[in-house]
């Protein structure tokens, strides 16, 4: 499959592809994404368990910006205290079947990735 010239490409959508990359290339979305995808609907502190390392802050902007993008749905249920639970939507479902490539691909690469890297750090100590 080959892509029309940069020149043809509705400005618009190379924008949009532009700030997907940015957005999914970080690592918090992708984790979401990952954890989304294999816990169905999360409570926003039981994702924040389960993104190790990820501050409440980080989390909250992370899911707002998911959420802008149509990749999660919020739901506030109206109880004391507020419960707010998280759930990718199809949108956000697709991105993640797309990205998911990428564990596969990484994982039948594993080998040549680390032999590669260890030849380069090899030569470099010698250098």
């Amino acid at each position: 499959m080959t892509s029309p010239p940069l020149s043809q490409i509705d400005p618009r959508v190379n924008r949009l592809v532009n700030e997907l990359i940015g957005r999914v290339a970080d690592k918090w979305t992708m984790l979401i994404l990952e954890t989304l995808t294999e816990q169905g609907e999360m409570r926003f502190s039981a994702i924040g368990r389960a993104v190790e390392g990820i501050s409440q802050k980080m989390l909250t902007q992370t899911l707002r910006q998911m959420e802008r993008d149509g990749l999660v749905l919020r739901t506030v249920h109206p109880v004391i205290p507020p419960r707010v639970e998280y759930r990718l939507t199809e949108l956000g479902g697709s991105l993640a079947e797309a990205f998911c490539g990428v564990w596969l691909w990484a994982e039948a690469h594993l080998e040549q990735i680390e032999a590669a890297r260890a030849r380069f750090d090899d030569q470099a100590s010698r250098a």
